[in-house]
């Protein structure tokens, strides 16, 4: 029989509806796309891309030519404007303001066919310090409230180019999703003086039945209210915050997590299209009339990695309720991406 199963952080009800029977063969592989030969992200083509406005370079070589190793440059067709005022006004009953924002690209690597899984771990480190340097920056900018860093991977996730890269955008308003889950944390906190994302990393733990991976800094679970058949969410074991006050020993060990995890998804999936989206603290700078913003995330908010594999499709029932219908349950799955990678190929083919 399937289930009805409630997400405690954002009050959101799933369907799991296991009884479908699916395994990871069940789900089609998005075919392999070859566009190194026009892609503008590639080493050697950095003129074909806005200028760079970071970029990890070893041998010193000049900004805006080869010799990079992780480059983060403007979008070239952003959806929010860098440059402007907010205007906040009002039409009728409606709330209106200018399109200001952060829109980068974090190209990851030289190499068009290295992605996450076939890069060495201090390589995947350097794509986490150009996230964590580039949010920084942005956070000096006080008309900024929330920077978003995401990866799309496969055209079905909404990637233009097959080159890995990952992408931020920077925004004036804290998204509707981010906030439910700061304003949970808060009420949390407020009712047991303890963390909700401490708690459940602590009973995922406890029961290891959606454990994927641990490592000593991190855990990797299939979510109890999963949406999406093989939904894995990374947290930081150390109660944090901020995914910019990880140390470099942590960098190391996130780098390690994800790649092992995103090599497991590969192998059971058989290259899936995903997303993945890091959800940290918005920007605590004070705002004008607002002094207590966000004043208790240090105690109230813990921050986490969610992959999000693309292998179903939102169709009415979705679009109408709200609901999300699931076809794998989430032990079923933690029970098949447990095993290192060459085990899941050897059971799912």
């Amino acid at each position: 029989m399937s289930q009805l199963r409630k997400d405690p952080v954002v009050d959101r009800w799933v369907i799991i509806a296991a009884e479908r029977g699916h395994r990871p063969s069940d789900f089609k592989a998005e075919p392999a796309r070859r566009d190194e030969a026009s892609c503008p992200l590639c080493a050697g083509c950095e003129s074909r891309t806005p200028p760079e406005i970071w970029a990890l370079r070893a041998d010193g070589s000049a900004p805006n030519g080869p010799g990079w190793e992780v480059r983060v440059v403007p979008n070239k067709f952003p959806a929010l404007a860098i440059e402007g005022a907010l205007e906040r006004r009002g039409v009728g009953m409606y709330d209106m303001m200018n399109g200001i924002g952060a829109h980068e690209v974090i190209i990851e690597t030289p190499d068009h066919y290295q992605d996450i899984p076939d890069s060495d771990e201090p390589h995947v480190a350097k794509v986490l310090t150009a996230y964590r340097e580039r949010i920084l920056d942005l956070r000096r900018d006080t008309r900024f409230r929330y920077v978003l860093v995401f990866r799309n991977r496969g055209e079905v996730a909404g990637a233009s180019l097959s080159h890995p890269h990952s992408q931020l955008i920077a925004l004036t308003i804290t998204p509707s999703l981010v906030k439910q889950k700061l304003e949970s944390g808060r009420r949390y906190y407020r009712e047991k003086e303890r963390c909700i994302f401490c708690d459940i990393i602590g009973q995922e733990l406890d029961t290891q039945e959606r454990v994927v991976f641990e490592s000593p800094d991190f855990v990797v679970v299939s979510p109890f209210a999963a949406r999406f058949p093989f939904e894995l969410a990374i947290y930081p074991k150390r109660h944090s915050h901020d995914f910019c006050l990880m140390s470099q020993q942590e960098i190391g060990s996130l780098a390690r997590t994800l790649k092992q995890v995103l090599g497991r998804l590969r192998e059971a999936l058989g290259n899936p299209p995903y997303n993945y989206v890091l959800h940290t603290s918005p920007n605590s700078l004070p705002r004008a009339g607002r002094p207590d913003y966000w004043g208790t995330l240090a105690l109230d908010f813990h921050w986490h990695l969610e992959i999000y594999p693309r292998l179903t499709r939102m169709a009415g029932f979705e679009w109408g309720t709200g609901f999300y219908i699931n076809p794998v349950a989430p032990e079923e799955a933690a029970s098949m991406l447990k095993s290192e990678p060459a085990a899941v190929a050897a059971e799912v083919h």
